[in-house]
């Protein structure tokens, strides 16, 4: 298959990825790869699924990653289940390098910096403990707790330790946050998207630095949006979502 247009030369070779296995993983890194050789000049890389929104301007939002020195990525410590998502793929998998107090649980889509974008595609080390078959797959979310738990190791200090991207645990299903319908959509939802603050890590991270707090970062995306909420979404583009 040939694309023409803004994919044209852009389309990178896709291998099967399963859900409860580190070939979600696998794919984010590929991806990260090929952005960073394709244009040296690239400073912010984000993640984001096919069910995301924006929620502000594109420069708004060009701004906000690209004024920030620091990656934006979700780091929860002293999460519920924390231990049997460590222990996921046996009791001592993860040993000695990922001890079950630097685990860390957080969200799939972040904005990272070139320099945690390289660290992720050179990882060979924590990679390996990762990238084994959980015996467990229940509590396997590999691409929940890979990005942060490398992170929080390597570069913790780097870190601004929140997701730019808004979902609704409300109504979750089957490990899913909640999607919204096209009869949903409108510019009070939209609105009260921009107004939502992001979840801070739990173990008071947001509270021991005080700069952070001042800079109360706004989601710049939002998910889960269901495929006819196109039409709504375009309708009020213009005058609500682009508009800051």
């Amino acid at each position: 298959m040939t694309f023409s247009g803004v994919f044209a030369h852009r389309v990178i070779p896709s291998k099967p990825s399963l859900r409860f296995t580190p070939t979600l993983i696998s794919a984010a890194r590929r991806l990260l790869a090929h952005a960073l050789l394709h244009d040296r000049s690239n400073h912010m890389f984000t993640l984001l699924s096919a069910s995301c929104i924006p929620i502000h301007s594109f420069n708004f939002t060009y701004e906000t990653l690209t004024q920030s020195e620091k990656s934006f990525i979700e780091i929860l410590n002293n999460e519920i289940g924390s231990y049997d998502r460590w222990a996921a793929r046996g009791p001592d998998a993860m040993l000695p390098e990922v001890k079950l107090e630097d685990f860390r649980i957080g969200s799939q889509f972040w904005s990272l910096t070139r320099q945690h974008a390289r660290l992720i595609v050179g990882d060979e080390t924590i990679w390996a403990k990762f990238n084994q078959s959980c015996v467990v797959w229940d509590t396997c979310y590999p691409e929940e707790n890979y990005f942060p738990t490398l992170i929080h190791i390597r570069d913790p200090r780097n870190v601004v330790p929140w997701t730019l991207t808004h979902v609704d645990w409300n109504g979750s299903s089957d490990g899913h946050p909640r999607m919204y319908a096209a009869s949903e959509v409108g510019p009070q939802l939209i609105v009260r998207l921009k107004n939502d603050k992001p979840r801070y890590d739990d173990s008071g991270i947001d509270s021991s630095d005080p700069t952070l707090m001042r800079r109360r970062d706004p989601f710049l995306f939002a998910r889960k949006f269901s495929p006819d909420s196109i039409l709504p979404l375009m309708s009020i583009a213009s005058d609500v979502i682009f508009k800051d």
